[in-house]
């Protein structure tokens, strides 16, 4: 995140912390993976690499070439740096290095203790690959749906995976990491799952009520037929949508 902080102003651009959110993920997976080599550390570098990599690539093809993002702005109430460094280091890049820290703490202990339930690694795995089903194959409906001209495709996106939730990127997200907790934290004993369920659960109520889902709805609410789609479309979880 220093790093992060160092391009970011000289670029004078807040938001590349976005890309750095899942890079550093990576990093922390592989440190351990380094630290302490076994196949379980190593199998749990993978599957956050995957992520990691994926979402960061993500996010910097599609802001390429943007300004900086409203949310920023908002949160430190004047455009990027120029409200301040020691604002802009202490409320994003410090604030997501230390959660970046804590929801790694799965990682952490499976990286110290040895796996007793390997059934339960594969249960994890197959959390985890539903949650990046959801967010692949989410973001590229979506880049299809702004690919049509503006003035012929239709105000919402209402098939696909977004027809079963109003935002299937997140809800993967948040599978991603309660795949990662089941395959790191709990295939190690239920102690070591219960002392690290904080990880998952944080990030899923984060991503759904505070920076993601309703934060982003604040501003989709306002489009023509929104309400129609959210009487038949759940916010979060996935379900069928309704007549």
């Amino acid at each position: 995140m220093g790093t992060t902080a160092a391009i970011s102003k000289r670029v004078d651009r807040v938001a590349v912390v976005d890309v750095a959110w899942g890079s550093s993920f990576v990093v922390i997976a592989l440190v351990l993976a380094l630290v302490w080599p076994d196949q379980h550390s190593w199998m749990l570098a993978l599957l956050v690499t995957i992520w990691g990599g994926r979402l960061a690539w993500h996010i910097l093809r599609r802001s390429h070439g943007a300004g900086e993002d409203p949310r920023y702005e908002k949160m430190l109430g004047g455009p990027g740096w120029h409200a301040g460094a020691a604002k802009v280091l202490g409320r994003v890049f410090l604030t997501q290095a230390v959660v970046a820290f804590i929801i790694s703490a799965p990682l952490q202990v499976a990286a110290a203790y040895d796996v007793r339930w390997w059934p339960v690694v594969c249960v994890g795995v197959v959390v985890w690959a539903i949650g990046l089903f959801f967010e692949v194959v989410g973001d590229r409906q979506l880049a299809a749906y702004k690919a049509q001209p503006k003035e012929s495709r239709p105000t919402i996106l209402d098939t696909g995976l977004w027809g079963w939730t109003r935002h299937p990127n997140y809800f993967g997200d948040a599978c991603v990491w309660w795949g990662l907790w089941l395959a790191g934290a709990v295939s190690l004993g239920w102690v070591q799952g219960l002392a690290t369920v904080f990880a998952p659960v944080a990030m899923t109520y984060f991503i759904r009520n505070v920076t993601g889902a309703k934060l982003l709805e604040k501003t989709m609410s306002q489009r023509e037929g929104w309400d129609a789609y959210a009487a038949r479309v759940p916010l979060f979880f996935p379900r069928p949508p309704r007549a």
